[in-house]
């Protein structure tokens, strides 16, 4: 499949796996609570898969029940807006983060319909030493063409316990830094129109070159 939907089917596989975490105490319980988990993803993947063509609307809705209480999805947009967020009311917020997650999931389906098998492992968890609310988790997925890529994402724990995602970074390149880059581009290529970058924010993330990111990694 074409480089950039592979890079992007990795960082939604990702965003999956960390939907099926609740809570996990030591690194030991941690990795070992995500790589068991490794292969229910896998499986729900290969399910998945003719889902997007037969019915798009099933499968945003499927991809929202399954992320939304997992994956701090506003926390993310919000980061991806960066200082421009506070220029933006709470009705532009919210737009930004539906159209934020409808861009992604419709990118990750795009990708998912010629995706290869492949496989998952957890390399690693580190909970970090100065603040037991952080983790970063190392995964490496291989394709069935046996390339290998590896994965790190940033996990907090919220004030309900459970770990959810808040960022990723694909062979080097931080996903969130990259967003946010591009929507800042888009800021001042519509000259601080905010709601022109809003409503083309699924356009913006077709053209944002994720490996030309890697390449300079």
């Amino acid at each position: 499949m074409p480089a950039l939907k592979q890079r992007v089917l990795l960082m939604f596989a990702m965003l999956t796996l960390v939907a099926t975490q609740v809570w996990a105490g030591p690194e030991e319980d941690l990795q070992a609570y995500v790589d068991d988990n490794t292969q229910k993803l896998v499986q729900k993947l290969n399910e998945e898969k003719g889902l997007y063509e037969r019915d798009p609307e099933a499968f945003y809705r499927v991809m929202d029940e399954t992320l939304t209480d997992f994956v701090d999805f506003r926390r993310i947009a919000a980061r991806v807006m960066g200082r421009y967020a506070r220029q933006t009311t709470p009705e532009q917020r919210d737009d930004f983060v539906e159209r934020f997650k409808r861009s992604l999931f419709d990118t990750y389906a795009q990708a998912l319909v010629d995706a290869d098998d492949f496989e998952m492992t957890v390399q690693d968890a580190t909970i970090l030493a100065d603040n037991d609310s952080r983790a970063s988790v190392q995964m490496l997925l291989i394709t069935a063409s046996g390339n290998r890529y590896p994965v790190t994402y940033s996990m907090y724990r919220d004030s309900d316990g459970r770990w959810m995602m808040e960022n990723i970074i694909v062979e080097g390149v931080n996903i969130g830094l990259a967003f946010r880059d591009r929507f800042a581009q888009e800021m001042e290529q519509n000259r601080g129109q905010i709601q022109a970058v809003i409503e083309g924010w699924g356009s913006a993330v077709e053209s944002l070159n994720l490996d030309q990111e890697m390449d300079r990694s």
